[in-house]
């Protein structure tokens, strides 16, 4: 899911006042691919080597991080991947903006500082294990760099499929799964990271397509259609506190509060299958206002799985 970038401090003094300052500092270099020396670290930082060894060994223990040549960093899967703003984006979408009134530099310090960590336990999603994908991990992550195409064998029920010169944007994280969000012939579309295989660089270069980028961007799901419906729910007082407290749909609106506690909410989808399985965890306490139809289709749906039953 890369770090929104962590403001630098104004002089070496500040970053030396706390241990918090000092290991957001750390984190964010590490996010950004440096490798770095613990001796170089205690001299810029103005504290003995020990102190440096105990931040690696034990308050970045989290971070697994990799030691060669007596320089310490971090594999891709872990950080730089993200930005900064996606994270805030992720967490927003995770519910965890509520740990703090924002995800900044205050929450880092907050999650950082062993004095504070006893006192949090966030609870989030199982993530896929991508144990010997770590080399195409990093083939696709350099290709997003350098603008280059790529090609690979694509897995799908029906079996493999060849994807040839497909153009890679960015590496996502949406609910614990990673894909690649690329453009297929000028359409936007997203492969499931695992299901890649045989990859190929492709010597040609392309010129990112800033319409593109704005999509992704603005994207709060892993439904990259550029068209967009207008989905409206009406929500029941019994689950309105969930819904007010953190978004279930893409880009979600409390459009008004009904006076029995409820909530009228819209959003939008690319998909069906963004806003169906929302409105069958919560039954009976959403109804699908629009677009007409749907709630229909919804209820023969649950009647065909009733009648199987």
């Amino acid at each position: 899911m890369p770090f929104t970038t962590i403001p630098l401090m104004p002089s070496k003094t500040e970053f030396q006042e706390t241990i918090a300052y000092r290991l957001t500092h750390i984190l964010r270099r590490f996010n950004e691919g440096e490798k770095l020396k613990p001796s170089l670290l205690a001299e810029e930082y103005g504290v003995d080597l020990r102190t440096i060894q105990r931040d690696l060994t034990e308050r970045f223990a989290f971070l697994g991080l990799e030691k060669s040549n007596g320089y310490y960093c971090v594999n891709t899967l872990r950080l730089g991947v993200l930005s900064m703003k996606e994270v805030a984006r992720f967490a927003e979408l995770a519910g965890l903006q509520d740990l703090h009134p924002a995800l900044s530099s205050e929450l880092m310090k907050d999650l950082l500082d062993t004095s504070v960590q006893s006192a949090i336990q966030i609870r989030g999603h199982n993530y896929e294990d991508l144990r010997g994908k770590e080399h195409l991990f990093s083939q696709l992550s350099q290709a997003i760099r350098q603008y280059r195409a790529v090609s690979f064998r694509y897995a799908k029920p029906e079996g493999e499929k060849l994807v040839t010169s497909v153009q890679p944007y960015k590496l996502v994280n949406q609910d614990g799964i990673w894909y690649l969000a690329a453009t297929d012939a000028g359409k936007i579309k997203a492969y499931t990271f695992t299901k890649i295989s045989h990859f190929l660089l492709q010597p040609e270069l392309f010129t990112p397509d800033l319409a593109v980028m704005a999509v992704l961007e603005s994207e709060d799901s892993i439904w990259l259609n550029r068209s967009k419906t207008e989905v409206v729910l009406k929500v029941a007082p019994f689950a309105a506190g969930f819904f007010k407290r953190r978004k279930m749909i893409g880009t979600q609106k409390i459009v008004k509060e009904l006076e029995n506690g409820g909530l009228i909410v819209s959003g939008l989808i690319a998909h069906n299958d963004q806003v169906l399985p929302i409105v069958r965890q919560w039954l009976p306490h959403i109804h699908i206002i629009s677009p007409e139809g749907l709630q229909a289709e919804l209820e023969s749906q649950l009647k065909a799985y009733l009648g199987k039953a």
